[in-house]
């Protein structure tokens, strides 16, 4: 467990901690995360982890994309409970040569798979995150099933409890869920996910690569990242889906099912920012019930 002082600490000092280097200068991006310059003149990223675990479950998640020899992370520089140091990767603009070569990485991490359904990565956590959101790791062997009872069903409770859904809309979703062994395609065996795969953890390096930082890793189905890049936009989409498709077809019906994946990110959304994800995961759902 992190002192005291460790706990108050700056992220330039946290920076200078972990990797050994005096800091000379940081500067907040976007919220949470801090980018601090170094005395040899490199630039790093300090991000802090408040809950209990969410440092160990996201430094677990980098390591285990890293290990399948696919997608590319930014380099892990220092850790502890509280802290994270990563390399600062410069970015570019989208290109459609870059997005084709990330969807062939893609399909290649995918293709590493995972124990099983749930499964975190090694040295990863049961109770891990997807954002400031908690994330059950927990294991299954049918993909319907266990993604209806560890990714929608409880952030349908969570948003109810809110008061961000209604219980007859939660309804709606449990008839989703009922059905899902004959909405959820061939069975497929457990992919290895990023596991929050929105366009703003997916670093368009000046180097012409693609990066992926804050993963919520877990074992489940290939499509769910895929729904994720479509839902909240990515450059260049149909290049990504050329590359992946390059290197591994998907399943017929694939299109059909999109929406299905997206309820996972959706509620996650609904529950921590309100009606109006929850509004559209609840159109989502009933077009999957009437497609």
């Amino acid at each position: 467990m992190a002192n005291r002082d460790e706990a108050d600490e700056d992220p330039g000092r946290a920076a200078s901690r972990l990797t050994g280097r005096p800091a000379t200068g940081a500067r907040a991006v976007s919220g949470s995360p801090a980018e601090v310059t170094l005395d040899d003149g490199a630039r790093v990223m300090v991000k802090r982890g408040d809950a209990p675990g969410a440092v160990r479950a996201e430094v677990a998640g980098l390591r285990w994309l890293a290990a399948a020899h696919a997608v590319r992370v930014p380099a892990l520089l220092g850790h502890d409970e509280r802290w994270m140091v990563t390399e600062r990767v410069p970015t570019g603009r989208p290109d459609p040569a870059a997005a084709l070569r990330f969807g062939r990485a893609l399909a290649a991490l995918h293709a590493a798979g995972a124990p099983h359904f749930g499964a975190a990565p090694p040295d990863g956590l049961e109770d891990a995150f997807i954002g400031l959101a908690p994330m059950r790791n927990a294991p299954g062997a049918d993909w319907p099933r266990w993604y209806a009872e560890h990714r929608v069903l409880p952030y349908v409770r969570g948003a109810v409890d809110r008061g961000t859904l209604g219980t007859d809309e939660a309804r709606v979703f449990e008839r989703v869920c009922a059905r899902l062994p004959e909405l959820s395609g061939p069975a497929e065996p457990a992919a290895r996910l990023h596991g929050d795969l929105w366009n703003g953890n997916v670093l368009w390096g000046s180097d012409g690569e693609v990066r992926l930082i804050d993963p919520a890793a877990h074992g489940g189905h290939r499509e769910t990242d895929l729904a994720m890049l479509r839902l909240f936009g990515c450059p260049h989409l149909d290049r990504v889906l050329a590359g992946y498709e390059e290197a591994a077809r998907l399943a017929d019906g694939w299109r059909e099912r999109v929406g299905v994946h997206q309820l996972f990110p959706l509620l996650v959304h609904a529950v921590l920012f309100g009606r109006g994800y929850a509004e559209q995961a609840l159109t989502v759902a009933q077009n999957t019930l009437t497609a």
